[in-house]
């Protein structure tokens, strides 16, 4: 089974698994200059469109609670092109509560940032995790696949 796992936001942590190590990276969502508010949810259905083919499941990050407004708009907005192109190519997709991911990365459902990524380079040493996006991303995919492993058994 081959699952994508996302940390939705202007800097959109993915991962996807493989034979091998997970293939990782950070999609930046910002606003660049001239562009109208719509730009940046194209640019994510563009990507999405390169990384979804193959996949047979997608797990994203549920975030609750948001620090200002125009973040809880950014990833309302996220989470409908996400949902929209995999009910549109029937793949199906499950939303994660982030102290869900938290616990099973440190064991504490309220672990920092730095936590995460640190936890997340002792996980998988070698490879370059360079944001906590990254991080966020590895280890909602590493759950996902236990939680399937677990399913299957």
């Amino acid at each position: 089974m081959r699952i994508l796992s996302l940390d939705l936001g202007t800097r959109t942590g993915y991962a996807v698994s493989s034979v091998g190590p997970p293939h990782f990276g950070t999609l930046d969502l910002r606003p660049r200059r001239f562009e109208g508010g719509g730009m940046r949810y194209l640019r994510f259905r563009h990507q999405l469109a390169e990384l979804l083919p193959g996949v047979d499941l997608v797990v994203y990050e549920e975030v609750r609670r948001h620090l200002g407004t125009d973040a809880a708009h950014v990833y309302g907005g996220l989470v409908a092109v996400l949902t929209e192109e995999c009910e549109r190519r029937e793949i199906p997709y499950e939303a994660v509560p982030v102290g869900t991911i938290k616990r099973h990365a440190t064991g504490k459902g309220n672990a920092d940032k730095a936590a995460m990524v640190e936890a997340a380079c002792r996980r998988w040493p070698g490879e370059q995790i360079t944001s906590d996006d990254e991080a966020d991303a590895l280890w909602l995919l590493d759950w996902a696949v236990t939680q399937h492993h677990a399913q299957t058994v």
